[in-house]
């Protein structure tokens, strides 16, 4: 099977290289806030998935940024990555497994839930 042409996901292994690496990412993670407390990465920029809509302004000036759209399992990430993309966000990731394959793989200190 080939990939497709455009890359829609990234694993933790290579979020992580491309964060150790200082590369210039915007971290969207769009659990709620209780979920935050439990596991999160620094620097991210947060908006609840309930939120998402009502709030899709606050992202306009990254449009052009590389987002990585991060959940707890990487289910409600891959809707609103493809609901950014088919906003005009042309580089958008979801993390596959969410934070809780983060934790599982690359931090393993992170709680899972």
């Amino acid at each position: 099977m080939s990939e497709p042409a455009t890359k829609v996901e990234i694993t933790p292994d290579e979020l992580k290289r491309r964060i150790d690496a200082s590369e210039a990412l915007v971290l969207l993670d769009i659990r709620e806030p209780h979920e935050l407390k439990i596991s999160s990465l620094s620097d991210i920029v947060h908006i609840p998935m309930g939120e998402f809509t009502d709030r899709l302004e606050e992202l306009e000036p990254k449009k052009s940024a590389e987002i990585v759209v991060i959940c707890r399992a990487g289910n409600r990430s891959s809707v609103i990555a493809e609901f950014l993309r088919e906003n005009g966000f042309d580089r958008v990731y979801n993390l596959v497994g969410g934070m809780n394959h983060w934790a599982e793989t690359v931090d393993k200190s992170m709680k899972t839930y």
